[in-house]
């Protein structure tokens, strides 16, 4: 699995710019852009990709890391 798979909570740090899918547009699959506030999933891995808060306070799973 690439390294900038948001499915490895290993992979994911606060601070960092990711893409998130929102509870909202999880139908349409539509990416929300923002910064890593907190992770909320505990577990290591999720297929779904790692559940986190961005700094702004919406919530969502992390589909990809961006540089």
């Amino acid at each position: 699995m690439p390294a900038n798979s948001g499915k490895n909570r290993l992979n994911i740090r606060p601070g960092q710019v990711v893409e998130v899918v929102l509870k909202k547009d999880q139908r349409s699959g539509k990416r929300t852009r923002g910064i890593v506030k907190a992770i909320l999933t505990t577990s290591s891995f999720h297929p779904h990709g790692i559940k986190v808060r961005l700094e702004d306070g919406r919530v969502g799973r992390v589909q990809e890391i961006l540089p």
